[in-house]
């Protein structure tokens, strides 16, 4: 029988990133407009320049966070390095304690450190992994990340707005925009929990809900000040 595991837990995040704030951070933009102006022209204007901003803001986001993963990594594979050539025994004496924690007897302790030393490439990969908790990062992480959460962004926040397009008063636009991103959210919601292995009801109703507060957020106070 084959083991089945998730592989693509980062593409995913990235992902569910760029688009839970794509549906909501411009369905929220937009209502607040429809409650201060009836110029649907404006309110897509405005949507999609910030679409345009908010798409490369969390692309850069994404992109540092990626990078500093990737030189945190490169920094701490540094130091284990050194430390095997300088603080040897106490090196050998932390590879022992790593595996007293898997319950191996002090002989076999010994044994395996000792033998591990022997390959000082596969003995830092081991102390990154099982000392200090760190998985090596993917060179193209970094671009990767930042195009997925960007494009992720585009089409959610491009949802909420497309109602607009096509209705001549923006009360009528934040209608068709409130059903078909309701909808979309729902789905999001569906697709996420399933993906993360959460329960899809409450993963659907979380994500739905949030959504649906910040657009009535801004559309109350948007009312309130106009």
């Amino acid at each position: 029988m084959e083991e089945k595991h998730f592989q693509s837990s980062e593409k995913v995040r990235d992902f569910v990133i760029g688009m839970s704030d794509g549906l909501t951070v411009p369905f929220a933009l937009a209502a607040g407009l429809s409650g201060a102006t009836g110029d649907t022209g404006l309110i897509i204007t405005a949507g999609l320049a910030e679409i345009a901003a908010g798409s490369i803001a969390m692309g850069l986001g994404g992109y540092l966070a990626g990078r500093t993963e990737i030189e945190h990594y490169e920094s701490e594979e540094r130091r284990e390095y050194d430390e095997i050539e300088n603080l040897h025994e106490v090196e050998i004496r932390e590879t022992k304690e790593i595996f007293a924690g898997y319950g191996l007897n002090e002989e076999l302790q010994e044994t395996i450190a000792r033998e591990m030393a022997k390959h000082p490439k596969q003995w830092v990969d081991f102390m990154m992994r099982f000392e200090l908790g760190l998985e090596r990062p993917d060179k193209n992480r970094a671009h990767q990340s930042a195009f997925i959460i960007a494009v992720s962004y585009i089409v959610g926040g491009l949802i909420p707005l497309s109602a607009y397009f096509f209705t001549s008063s923006s009360l009528e636009g934040l209608k068709y925009s409130c059903a078909i991103t309701v909808v979309c959210l729902i789905a999001f919601g569906l697709i996420k929990s399933k993906l993360t292995g959460q329960p899809l009801l409450k993963g659907a109703l979380r994500v739905t809900v949030i959504g649906v507060l910040a657009a009535a957020a801004a559309f109350g106070l948007a009312k309130l000040i106009a």
